[in-house]
């Protein structure tokens, strides 16, 4: 049988998917599976299930990390690591990262069943904490060794909330420090995603082959005013911190427009306080994440922006604290790994186009390592982190066995 001729079961990735669908489903069409609540634990029970009943080994590591594994021949041998996440935003879609995870378990059964001698080992990995409920590609970093004791300190979702997490998961913060690979033992990084964007569709392309993430940076900046009465202070006499810190959310939008077209910046979240009609804002809390494709474009927005903050602080008599969040430098994938993948989008037949991804994945962690690639299937309209997330089956499909030919490509060399 040649190589090049085989083939995922579309019929049983399916059945996968629907059944991952319903695990967290909300009344809409969407899931609710944020990072260790009730129903990520059961999608991550159900994985296992999924794995031991394919007859592969199930394993996990101590940053939560799940793994379908499939040994080859040689003990000493690299493995080859394909997957994505199971957990989602709050109010998400059925396809952000389960699609990933159920294409990369398929390739490994496909490979088992057909007996398929390959030189590299094979993992299907669901990778804690994509999203960042807790702190963001959680267990990427963590087996790349990333992962910083500050970064736990305060974490995007809050200390506690972090420390009840791993309670519930059964993990600690020592043993997520403890999952870190040994360099030597991963011969790359493979993962199947939605687009997330309108790129794919329009150019009416199967596959986006993706060439870089973009980074991503994360403020939270406080405006500081001073409360007064809203009915009896002129206008001119105030310290109002609401109008300093919308100022500011203003003028991001025509920084970006005029001076960063590659570039996106979003306030996702102001904090007034008092918080009352009759007062006179005293302080708000502005939630700022930035991204860029390339470094210098990240930097330059990053200074730009902060700066402008500063100004808009200025002009109306406040005082600004900048507290920074972290970032995800840009970060280009391996160029091998991108051959790989178009070289299997023309043995399929199929057309695709080289593209950069505006969101954060995993392979950011492992790219700097290892070889790490991502393969992009089209998202109709668009639409992502919402319910209205939708991929059509054929374009999964498609995806699942560019994903298959590119593993065998790599796992035999």
């Amino acid at each position: 049988m040649s190589l090049t001729t085989l083939r995922i079961n579309a019929d049983r990735m399916r059945a996968d998917f629907d059944a991952l669908a319903q695990i967290g489903a909300t009344s809409d069409g969407g899931v609710h599976r944020p990072t260790f609540s009730d129903a990520h634990l059961a999608a991550r029970a159900w994985f296992r299930a999924q794995i031991e009943q394919a007859g592969l080994a199930f394993r996990t590591d101590r940053a939560g990390n799940h793994s379908a594994f499939l040994q080859c021949a040689d003990e000493n041998a690299k493995t080859l690591l394909l997957g994505s996440h199971l957990d989602s935003v709050p109010n998400g879609g059925r396809f952000d990262g389960a699609l990933g995870v159920c294409a990369a378990l398929e390739v490994l059964r496909v490979v088992k069943e057909n007996k398929i001698a390959l030189t590299t080992n094979l993992e299907a990995i669901d990778f804690t904490d994509e999203e960042g409920t807790l702190v963001g590609f959680l267990g990427s970093a963590a087996i790349a060794g990333k992962l910083k004791p500050d970064d736990l300190k305060n974490p995007r979702g809050g200390r506690a909330n972090l420390e009840a997490g791993l309670a519930r998961a059964g993990l600690t913060e020592q043993g997520l420090f403890d999952a870190v690979r040994p360099r030597h033992s991963i011969a790359g990084y493979l993962e199947l995603h939605i687009e997330q964007g309108r790129r794919l569709e329009r150019a009416q392309k199967h596959i986006g082959v993706v060439t870089d993430i973009v980074g991503i940076g994360s403020y939270r900046l406080k405006f500081i005013g001073r409360a007064d009465h809203a009915g009896t202070t002129p206008v001119q006499e105030r310290r109002d911190a609401g109008q300093g810190a919308s100022a500011f959310a203003r003028a991001m939008r025509e920084i970006i427009i005029l001076n960063f077209p590659d570039c996106v910046a979003n306030i996702g979240k102001m904090e007034f306080a008092p918080g009352a009609f009759n007062i006179v804002p005293a302080s708000v809390i502005v939630s700022l994440e930035f991204r860029a494709p390339d470094e210098d474009s990240f930097a330059r927005l990053e200074t730009a922006l902060i700066e402008r903050a500063k100004v808009e602080a200025r002009r109306f008599g406040l005082e600004i604290e900048i507290e920074f969040l972290g970032k995800h430098a840009p970060t280009p994938l391996s160029e091998k790994i991108q051959r790989a993948f178009a070289e299997s989008c023309e043995t399929l037949g199929l057309s695709w186009m080289p593209v950069v991804s505006g969101a954060g994945h995993d392979a950011q962690s492992l790219a700097p390592l290892w070889d790490a690639g991502m393969i992009f299937v089209p998202s109709v309209e668009g639409a992502s982190h919402s319910p209205r997330e939708w991929t059509e089956w054929q374009d999964c499909v498609n995806g699942a066995n560019v994903l298959l030919q590119a593993a065998l490509k790599l796992a035999m060399a």
